[in-house]
């Protein structure tokens, strides 16, 4: 009998949820997904040292007289496009970069920092077929990517919580939408800590599941990647979704697990779902996430989560930059 993760991966895309290139080479993902924390965990090895100091160096030379902290803020989406590259070398599939968390309520500027990331991209000799943007589940991020998609830039909707936000990405023909699972749980065990959240009952569980039947159910080209899990039995229980992206700690116990995998979301069983279908404008979108405390309280949380490791990480690569030796003046001998 095979391990879980390869009966998994006859029936999901298994996409690895780490900036960590040796743990992707281990696990064998089709596709790889980071973020500001995971990129900075990255970082702050000595393996690759050699990336980050590269990336800080072309920054440094590109702003000429800027401060060791400006440089550091320039360098930040480079530094995610070179791990992206050095993943794009491992992975047959897509790689996922983010857009700067703080930018989640700004349209404008989220397609201004997307089209860059695509462009660094695409002159390093990468397609935008292998890419996703990531963007806040807003309704700004919404509509950024919405536009985006129009130009063939591939987007991956995160900090995705309640039915309306899946349903507005769907209606924008986003290409991939990442439900947060594992944050979803963390909510109601705070919240409602009687509530049992065993296996199906797991609310976070609850929510793909739902999201999964609407889209198939409906007909969507959306398709659903479960995201940010906190333990192997939501992993299981999810068997048969689009995409789940993993990170290292559970894409190793289902490997080294053996058993039957039952496989639990299915397109010709969503079809015969019960579920009625919504449209969501922003009046509809800002209503049913007021009513949602649930997706209310964790879209913000994540947001300021996000953006709090992206400062995080800027602070650790201006202190690396003040290490590294500074260019001789033009015209110094």
């Amino acid at each position: 009998m095979s391990n879980l993760l390869d009966q998994l991966k006859s029936m999901t895309t298994v996409v690895s949820d780490t900036g960590d290139i040796n743990s992707i080479k281990a696990y064998k993902p089709t596709d790889a997904t980071t973020n500001p924390s995971l990129i900075a965990a990255a970082a702050n090895k000595p393996e690759y040292a050699a990336i980050v100091d590269g990336v800080l160096q072309k920054a440094r030379e590109a702003n000429p007289g800027a401060s060791d902290e400006d440089v550091a803020k320039a360098a930040f989406k480079s530094l995610a496009v070179a791990f992206g590259l050095k993943i794009l070398e491992i992975v047959p599939g897509r790689v996922s970069t983010e857009v700067d968390a703080r930018l989640s309520f700004d349209t404008e500027g989220s397609l201004a920092a997307a089209r860059d990331i695509i462009k660094q991209y695409n002159a390093a000799g990468i397609g935008n077929e292998r890419v996703l943007i990531k963007l806040a589940s807003t309704w700004e991020g919404i509509k950024a990517a919405e536009i985006l998609e129009t130009e063939g830039i591939h987007c991956n909707m995160t900090l995705l919580f309640g039915l309306h936000q899946a349903v507005a990405c769907a209606e924008a023909k986003v290409t991939l939408i990442s439900p947060f699972v594992g944050r979803i749980l963390d909510w109601y065990k705070k919240n409602e800590p009687t509530r049992n959240n065993d296996g199906a009952n797991d609310p976070g569980v609850e929510s793909v599941t739902e999201i999964y039947h609407y889209y198939k159910k409906f007909g969507y080209k959306t398709v659903v990647m479960g995201a940010s899990f906190r333990s192997s039995s939501e992993i299981i229980e999810l068997a048969g979704c689009d995409l789940l992206t993993i990170s290292p700690q559970f894409l190793q116990e289902l490997q080294t697990t053996e058993g039957k995998l039952e496989r639990k979301l299915d397109p010709e069983t969503s079809k015969k779902d019960s579920i009625e279908k919504i449209s969501v404008d922003k009046a509809t979108f800002d209503k049913m996430h007021a009513e949602n405390k649930m997706a209310n309280d964790k879209l913000q949380e994540g947001i300021d989560g996000f953006s709090k490791a992206l400062v995080d990480l800027e602070g650790m690569l201006a202190k690396r930059l003040a290490e590294l030796p500074k260019p001789e003046p033009v015209g110094a001998k």
